[in-house]
């Protein structure tokens, strides 16, 4: 085996395939990535038990051939060789990079002992690369982080007709995301629970320029994009559904800007420690933000515009708060409340969607974030 190939685009191809190999296993081979050179294509491959990644770059093809080396040395490798066209080979039991009068030599795996690359699903149809990867960070910010739960670190991606629903929760909070795809066929219909930091690792990974081709089956689910391809294995259980948690009937409404809003919260924040509550006291025209305890406390008062009856006193966790609100890029940022320790929901909204005679439009679905709130302490 021998090729050449420019620096730069041999360590992208490695860096893509590397980010599903596991960080420890037992079994020697999974820390290796599979290089396999052809009729001037370099296919670097990846795999562990949950994931696989492999990626198609253009090269020389000296002499076509296969080789297994250990991936995180590989890159390392790539990332400090001269920026200039590498010459890489098999010589006997190493394989050799030599580019700009450097040279290294890697010693190569067994590739008898390497498993077979997963069979990628039928493609059901495609989604754009950005808006994607967009839906998939505003709701993974709720998945659980307990593996002893391990659905609930999964994201749902529900597929009806040209409806995508992405949705995660750690049973705190709830996020969901709807947003419109190109399926294949007619009737495409699908539900699947994803990993949720898998499938914000593939989501980030992709080229914003062009669209993702999405796969689904009983088992797995493969994500293809001009030359690189992903699978990861789905979760065996279910999320539960939004619907009824999402009805808030009788809930009073308030609107804020959410970049002053957003600022207020991370600096009273600064002495709610040990994730004590964030005290909001809606009244007539305004949001008093409070938290501490004894000597330590912060308190600022914001604008917003309040459609309940008198006062109002609200708490809640401030990372998650922060989290919900970093999800939104909209000008102003609405809380549906039903009281203290009860459901709050969160949306954004663009200013000219009321009507003049409205002060309060519809509420925005295709991006809504539930928070529990907490029985204000103050």
């Amino acid at each position: 085996m021998e090729f050449r190939i420019d620096r730069a685009t041999l360590t992208d191809a490695v860096a893509w395939a590397a980010r599903v190999l596991p960080t420890r296993s037992p079994v020697p081979v999974l820390g290796g990535l599979l290089l396999e050179a052809a009729d001037g294509r370099l296919r670097v491959s990846g795999l562990d038990y949950e994931a696989s990644a492999r990626i198609e770059v253009e090269a020389e093809t000296v002499l076509p051939g296969r080789v297994l080396v250990l991936g995180r040395r590989l890159f390392d490798v790539c990332r400090v060789l001269p920026d200039q066209v590498v010459e890489c080979a098999v010589e006997g039991s190493r394989f050799s990079l030599t580019g700009g009068g450097a040279r290294f030599g890697l010693s190569v795996l067994p590739l008898d002992d390497f498993p077979a690359a997963p069979v990628v699903p039928e493609a059901l149809g495609e989604v754009d690369a950005a808006e994607f990867a967009a839906a998939v960070s505003q709701v993974a910010v709720a998945a659980g982080r307990d593996d002893a739960l391990p659905t609930l670190t999964g994201v749902r991606l529900a597929l009806d007709g040209d409806t995508m629903t992405l949705a995660a929760t750690d049973r705190y909070r709830f996020a969901v995301r709807t947003l419109t795809w190109k399926p294949g066929r007619d009737g495409v219909l699908a539900d699947a629970v994803v990993p949720a930091r898998r499938l914000t690792e593939i989501a980030r990974a992709f080229s914003p320029s062009s669209p993702v081709r999405l796969a689904l089956d009983g088992g797995s689910a493969g994500f293809e994009q001009a030359g690189t391809r992903t699978t990861v294995r789905l979760f065996d259980g279910r999320l539960p559904r939004h619907a009824k948690l999402f009805t808030l009937t009788g809930a009073s409404i308030a609107e804020m800007e959410r970049v002053p809003l957003l600022a207020a919260v991370k600096r009273v924040a600064v002495v709610a420690e040990g994730g004590n509550p964030l005290h909001f006291t809606f009244s007539a025209d305004s949001v008093l933000l409070q938290a501490g305890f004894d000597d330590d406390v912060a308190s600022q008062r914001i604008p917003a515009v309040w459609g309940g009856a008198g006062e109002l006193t609200v708490a809640f966790h401030p990372a998650y708060l922060m989290d919900a609100l970093g999800s939104f890029d909209a000008p102003v940022i609405r809380f549906e409340l039903m009281g203290p320790g009860q459901r709050a929901m969160v949306t954004g909204r663009t200013p000219g969607q009321e009507s003049p005679d409205d002060e309060f439009p519809e509420r925005e679905t295709s991006h809504q974030h539930l928070l529990m709130s907490v029985k204000p302490l103050l």
